[in-house]
């Protein structure tokens, strides 16, 4: 199917910097990260909490290293994770050395914030030294006294110059390799901040709507701030605040960049609100298929469709289509096409299977185009 040019989004035009293998900026993928809410020290529960965030899908993974006994669990959690980890660090700036030098691959830290130039210079150095990249991180809730008393309150134009104050901090020390976000719980004061930012620099942005709530609330805020980034071509990675568990975030991350077509995940489900036309309960089979489907990594769309109003339609478009009919029997499609009748059997089950066997079909193209890449290679 062809994209429809009032589809495209032009991105904005960034440097691109490195997480660990990950590339953030650039025309590299907008990249989803979430942070763990263990007790750093803790390093099987912060393993663990990392690794269910890597099968969600997560890229990239924040711990807070608020003391020494946390930055030195970063020597035993790095190993056994997979995805790169980003080290929090507030005010003390040896716990940024202690996390570069034990396997962080990127710094949350506010230059201005750590005290004499002669400590950042020492922050600098670490970074360099073992490959670190860094975030500048600007929060709404902490600017800057001085940039407090000038403007009055926090508003897009003080969050700007905060950023740019520590982003000029680690340039005159001859370091770019980085990245900035502006973060406000205000969806309006976040977005005019970042898109201030976007035009005032060529850094990579971090973008995120902070403590936005619970996991209905949060998504809700998080879904209109970043989406308005986001279509506005703004945004190189993104972290979904929710006062909710961690792989929450994974999940409305890629939801939100699902819909704007900008990267796909798993199963898209495409479902009718149902209503008094509906031949099957669309609710509870939607809500178990997506259970069931939470495995599949393959990026495939299914629509679910009560009646015949709209099924037809919405299959044509979708890898697998479901519409409801009449005396309990349903018609099922494949690539648009309907392909077979469904009577007295198990919806769920049925979808299921039709869904995990174009997930093996597609995945095990791939590994032939793959396979057949170095040959094609020589031959040319």
């Amino acid at each position: 199917m062809s994209v429809r040019p009032y589809r495209d989004i032009i991105r904005r035009k960034s440097r691109m910097i490195h997480v660990g293998s990950v590339p953030v900026g650039g025309d590299a993928p907008i990249a989803v990260q979430s942070m763990t809410n263990t007790l750093t020290h803790d390093v099987k529960a912060t393993v663990e909490q990392i690794q269910a965030l890597e099968r969600a899908g997560a890229d990239i993974v924040r711990v807070s290293c608020p003391d020494e006994e946390s930055s030195a669990a970063l020597k035993d959690i790095v190993p056994q994770v997979k995805v790169p980890i980003v080290a929090d660090i507030h005010f003390h700036y040896k716990r940024a050395i202690e996390a570069a030098k034990n396997g962080a691959a990127c710094l949350r830290i506010n230059p201005g914030n750590i005290g004499s130039a002669e400590r950042v210079r020492e922050v600098v150095k670490a970074a360099k030294d073992h490959g670190c990249s860094m975030r500048i991180g600007v929060n709404a809730g902490s600017l800057e006294r001085d940039l407090l008393e000038r403007y009055g309150e926090p508003c897009p134009e003080a969050m700007v110059e905060s950023a740019l104050n520590h982003a000029k901090i680690l340039e005159d020390n001859d370091f770019f390799e980085f990245k900035i976000s502006c973060k406000a719980s205000d969806v309006f004061l976040a977005v005019a901040a970042y898109q201030q930012l976007a035009e005032a620099c060529d850094y990579p942005l971090h973008l995120g709507i902070t403590e936005a709530g619970g996991l209905m609330t949060g998504t809700t805020k998080s879904a209109i701030g970043l989406g308005s980034l986001l279509w506005a071509g703004i945004g190189d990675t993104i972290r979904v605040s929710l006062s909710a568990d961690p792989v929450e975030e994974i999940k409305v991350g890629y939801e939100i960049l699902k819909a704007l077509g900008l990267r796909r995940r798993g199963v898209t489900v495409i479902s009718c609100p149902s209503c008094a036309r509906q031949n099957f309960e669309v609710i509870k089979t939607v809500e178990i298929l997506e259970q069931r489907l939470a495995h599949i990594t393959t990026p495939m769309t299914l629509s679910v469709i009560g009646c015949v109003v709209n099924g037809p339609g919405e299959a044509r478009e979708t890898d697998i289509g479901f519409t409801g009919g009449g005396n309990n029997t349903h018609q099922v499609y494949i690539a648009g096409i309907a392909h077979h009748r469904l009577k007295d059997q198990n919806i769920v089950d049925h979808l299921v299977e039709l869904v995990e066997k174009k997930a093996a079909e597609i995945e095990a193209k791939k590994q032939d185009e793959k396979a057949n890449e170095p040959a094609e290679a020589a031959a040319s």
